[in-house]
C-alpha cells in the first residue's frame, strides 16, 4: 500500500531482457534503506526488490506488468518516480495507492500557467475506468486530483515542487504515462456495472 508521496527519483542504470520478464536495475539515494524482497512503488507500479548491490538494486517486471504499464519503454539514464510502501501508523499525505496499474494514458497537452502546470492525458475508456471532478488519481505514482474530467480525459494541476521533485518535468506531448484510478471509485463503478 501507497500514499502517491514521490520519495526519490531512480536512475535506470541497466535493463535485462530474460524471456518474457525485464531485469531493471536502479541507482537511488533510498538504496541503502531497502531490502530483499521489499516492494517499491516504480512509476506507480508495485515492484519486489531482488537483489541489491551497493547504491543500486533491482527489480523485476514480468509481462502482465509490462503489457500494462510504460516500464517496458524504459531506457538507461531514464528517471523513475519511486515510494516506498506506506508504514502503519505513518500521516496518509496523498490518497490510498495500491501500486496496481490500471492502464496508461497519453499526455495530450501541457499548460504552462505562471508558474504552475496543467497536464492533461487522455485514456482508453473501454477498460471501465473513469475520473470525478476532484478525485483522486496516480499518474506515475504522484497521487494528483483531477481537474476537467471528460469520458475518456482529464487534466491535473502540478505545482512547483511536484514538478521539480518528480518525474514530470520529463512528461512531454505524447508521452505515455502510468494510471491508477481511486480504488474507491473502481469499487463504485464496478457495483454499477453489476447492477445492470
Amino acid at each position: 500500500m501507497f500514499t502517491g508521496i514521490i520519495e526519490d527519483l531512480g536512475v535506470v542504470t541497466h535493463l535485462k531482457r530474460e524471456l518474457d520478464n525485464l531485469h531493471i536495475t536502479i541507482k537511488s539515494k533510498i538504496t541503502s534503506e531497502l531490502k530483499i524482497d521489499q516492494s517499491v512503488s516504480h512509476n506507480g507500479a508495485c515492484l519486489t526488490i531482488i537483489d541489491i548491490k551497493n547504491d543500486e538494486y533491482t527489480v523485476t517486471a514480468i509481462k502482465e506488468t509490462l503489457n500494462k504499464t510504460n516500464l517496458g519503454s524504459l531506457m538507461n539514464n531514464d528517471v523513475i518516480n519511486l515510494e516506498r510502501a506506506l508504514k502503519l501508523g505513518d500521516r496518509l499525505d496523498g490518497h490510498i495507492v495500491q501500486g496496481h496499474i490500471d492502464q496508461t494514458a497519453s499526455c495530450i497537452n501541457i499548460q504552462e500557467n505562471n508558474g504552475n502546470w496543467m497536464y492533461s492525458f487522455k485514456y482508453n475508456s473501454g477498460l471501465g475506468n473513469i475520473t470525478i471532478e476532484k478525485g483522486s488519481v496516480t499518474i506515475n505514482g504522484v497521487s494528483l486530483t483531477v481537474v476537467n474530467s471528460g469520458k475518456n480525459t482529464f487534466s491535473v494541476a502540478i505545482i512547483p515542487y511536484t514538478h521539480e521533485n518528480t518525474n514530470f518535468n520529463s512528461i512531454k506531448l505524447d508521452s505515455i504515462v502510468n494510471i491508477e484510478f481511486d480504488v474507491i471509485g473502481k469499487y463504485v463503478a464496478k457495483l454499477n456495472e453489476l447492477k445492470d
